[in-house]
């Protein structure tokens, strides 16, 4: 089917710091978070994804990376953990085992893992160490002293690394992260040859003219995960809402987007925009920044935070390549295409574009609220990630107590005019988080339910698997009153 182009409104997203969600701290720190190199090495990472616009897929893998280099550095110095590289090899005596020590050997495997993920950064995670007192250019692996335990532990991980299908070296096709699959879109950004499959959107470029969307990353889902035994561990069953097999189906899931559409509250337009905003890491920058609140809304200690991180990290990485494992295999169309394709030339009620409100325009010019993101739907990223971090704070606290609020001041919106009034997003429990962020991507148009609920089961499935994962680790060595080794 040939497509005229639809009329498209350009959104300018503007980087705002005057709402929390723009931070890359959390809103009310109730400590100096300055004890806590956890803390400021993730903040260093969220820092240098902002600067670097990094994608939700690579700044996954870095933050899984950064917590996992610095918990096998931590674990040196643990009575029980083991790292995930070197086992129980770097073990320190009791006598070595201090604060100073740990918080050292961390540091320099943050250091080495986040300069070998964010070279053009380098001076700004120089700074963090010469600011914690440490000399950046000491490469010692002597593994009996912190810097050596800690540049050990970095190197190990990130060689490893270095071979997981991500292409960070661009040495499976030219490019850092570039796709090696050889994937093909089989609809053009204006011609729909099969209205099941994933089509590229035309892009404002801001000066006039459009660009075309490749699909992200389209091999993610060949990365190695930490928990799973692969990408494909848990797929879930195809869409079965698809015009060849279900047309009614098909529709129907269609005419819901553009009922929510319709009737868009400037509290879901502020949602939409919460959780698809300039926060670096997407998703996963995100649940950083709420683990951040849980540290300092519970006392954390260092200890309680490498565990925290390092399970929180893994879980998002691991439901990010296990979502676009489905995304790849499956192919699927967004909203955007399947509207089009079904209401071109009919009058169709939907939200009319920025300022615009609700209105009768032709389904073949609808819009979503945000523009759609360039991978395919199924499954929806945010819905599984989100519930998997959900399931790992839960595990991690004892409870899906969360008690976090965020407020998206008047006239903050980067769609439209507005909100008129500040809205406050208030969450009780991690569930209700998770929940919300996987809601926010219909009202953003950018899925049907089958997604949203399908991401959400993989989710689930992803976080029992990696909490577990983690524990065996954390836990791998029974309780002991000292450590005998040298």
């Amino acid at each position: 089917m040939k497509l005229r182009l639809p009329i498209v409104f350009a959104v300018t997203f503007a980087v705002s710091s005057v709402f929390f969600g723009s931070s890359v701290k959390p809103e009310t720190p109730t400590r100096d978070e300055a004890t806590n190199v956890v803390l400021q090495w993730n903040n260093a990472a969220l820092e240098a994804i902002r600067a670097t616009r990094t994608n939700g897929q690579v700044s996954s893998r870095a933050l899984a990376i950064l917590n996992t280099g610095m918990y096998d550095a931590w674990a040196a110095y643990d009575p029980r953990a083991v790292s995930t590289m070197l086992g129980d090899t770097l073990q320190r005596p009791k006598h070595e085992i201090t604060p100073d020590n740990k918080n050292k050997a961390m540091s320099y495997a943050a250091y080495q893992t986040l300069v070998d993920l964010f070279p053009s950064e380098t001076p700004r995670f120089d700074q963090l160490m010469t600011n914690l007192g440490y000399d950046p250019t000491d490469t010692s692996t002597d593994v009996k002293t912190p810097t050596g335990i800690g540049n050990v532990s970095a190197q190990t991980l990130i060689e490893f690394r270095h071979r997981d299908g991500s292409n960070q070296l661009g040495d499976l096709n030219p490019g850092a992260y570039s796709d090696y699959t050889g994937y093909t879109p089989v609809n053009t950004p204006t011609t729909i040859n099969d209205p099941d499959r994933w089509q590229p959107q035309l892009i404002p470029d801001g000066q006039g003219g459009f660009t075309e969307q490749r699909f992200s990353n389209p091999h993610w889902g060949l990365v190695v995960p930490f928990a799973l035994t692969s990408g494909s561990q848990f797929r879930p069953a195809p869409p079965t809402k698809t015009i060849a097999a279900n047309p009614e189906g098909y529709r129907q899931q269609a005419q819901q987007v553009l009922d929510a559409s319709a009737n868009l509250t400037p509290e879901q337009k502020a949602l939409a925009e919460y959780w698809s905003g300039n926060i670096p890491g997407a998703t996963s920058g995100i649940w950083n920044i709420f683990a951040q609140f849980v540290s300092q809304r519970d006392n954390h200690t260092l200890d309680d935070d490498i565990k925290m991180f390092f399970a929180l990290a893994n879980g998002l990485s691991d439901a990010l390549i296990a979502t676009w494992d489905a995304k790849a295999a499956y192919d699927s169309v967004r909203p955007v295409t399947a509207i089009r394709y079904l209401f071109d030339d009919q009058q169709v009620l939907a939200w009319g574009g920025p300022n615009r409100g609700t209105q009768l325009i032709d389904g073949g010019n609808w819009q979503p609220y945000l523009p759609t993101a360039p991978h395919p739907e199924y499954v929806a990223a945010q819905s599984s990630l989100s519930t998997a971090a959900a399931y790992i704070l839960k595990k991690f606290t004892g409870s899906d107590a969360f008690g976090y609020c965020v407020t998206r001041p008047a006239g903050s919106s980067t769609v439209e005019n507005g909100p008129a009034n500040d809205i406050t997003f208030c969450w009780n429990t991690f569930s209700e988080a998770a929940e919300q962020g996987s809601l926010s991507r219909l009202y953003a148009g950018w899925h049907f339910e089958d997604g949203l609920e399908f991401g959400k089961r993989l989710g689930r499935q992803v976080g029992v698997a990696v909490w577990r994962k983690s524990q065996s680790y954390i836990l791998r060595k029974p309780p002991r009153k000292h450590v005998t080794n040298q």
